[in-house]
């Protein structure tokens, strides 16, 4: 079986709504790590239901993109999460966290998603 663009780009589409919808639930219910993190970058938690909408639309989005047959509403959602998750990295580098962590996986994940929708 070879891998084509359109298998790899619906495959890493998949894992980009799971990753993203599992992070937004997260959100919803933070666990204390969520809640250091917030705290350690100046974010209120009342931004947390907010953020967690965001990131749960932007899978919704990669969703519909994947099953209905309008594929800017999929290319609208990736460019929403690449946004997204750049001013994630931003609030944290802002803040003193030069780490490598969850929203660099996240905001690569948007890029090569963003990247195979537009080439496929």
């Amino acid at each position: 079986m070879a891998l084509t663009i359109s298998t790899a780009h619906t495959t890493i589409t998949i894992l980009t709504i799971v990753a993203v919808g599992v992070s937004a639930i997260a959100f919803f219910r933070p666990p204390e790590v969520i809640l250091e993190s917030m705290a350690e970058t100046d974010v209120e938690e009342s931004w947390l239901p907010m953020l967690g909408t965001l990131k749960a639309a932007g899978a919704l989005g990669l969703l519909i993109g994947i099953g209905v047959p309008v594929p800017p509403i999929g290319t609208a959602a990736a460019v929403g999460l690449v946004v997204y998750f750049v001013g994630a990295v931003v609030v944290h580098r802002r803040a003193g966290d030069y780490s490598i962590s969850g929203q660099h996986a996240y905001l690569l994940l948007a890029v090569v998603t963003l990247v195979l929708d537009v080439v496929s």
